[in-house]
């Protein structure tokens, strides 16, 4: 069947519809999986299991399953245990990093609320630019 010139081609639009794409928290890959994705061997990956350095979920028939907030995790560790780190020593500093990260993230929070900057501009003394700006002001209005 041809078509005449200048026609628009027929329709083959089909329904688009949107994947819901997984989080990061979702337990998508199995051990293997995980370890080909960080480059290391499966038994060290098995390992922060056993040791409960980091608990993957289970599927159905009792295979672990990581998710990518693992995966990171995971590569964490093995940068630190790579520069000379014992595995509990990685994991404390992960551990501390992260509280560190979550109590930045809190100050930011209590110093960017607008009470917060009221009260720290109510109790501070005006900048001494300010005093000479509301002079000047004062002298200009007649």
């Amino acid at each position: 069947m041809s078509r005449p010139s200048g026609a628009a081609p027929a329709s083959t639009s089909r329904v688009h519809r949107s994947i819901a794409a997984p989080d990061d928290v979702a337990p998508l890959y199995t051990v293997s999986q995980a370890a080909t994705m960080l480059d290391m061997q499966p038994a060290f990956v098995r390992r922060l299991d056993t040791e409960g350095v980091v608990c993957p979920a289970r599927s159905v028939g009792g295979q672990r399953r990581y998710s990518r907030v693992e995966l990171g995790h995971i590569a964490a560790l093995a940068a630190l245990v790579s520069e000379g780190m014992t595995l509990l020593g990685a994991q404390r500093i992960i551990e501390l990093e992260n509280e560190v990260a979550d109590l930045r993230r809190q100050l930011a929070a209590e110093t960017n609320t607008p009470a917060r900057t009221r009260r720290l501009n109510a109790d501070s003394p005006p900048a001494p630019g300010a005093i000479v700006d509301t002079q000047l002001a004062d002298q200009e209005t007649p």
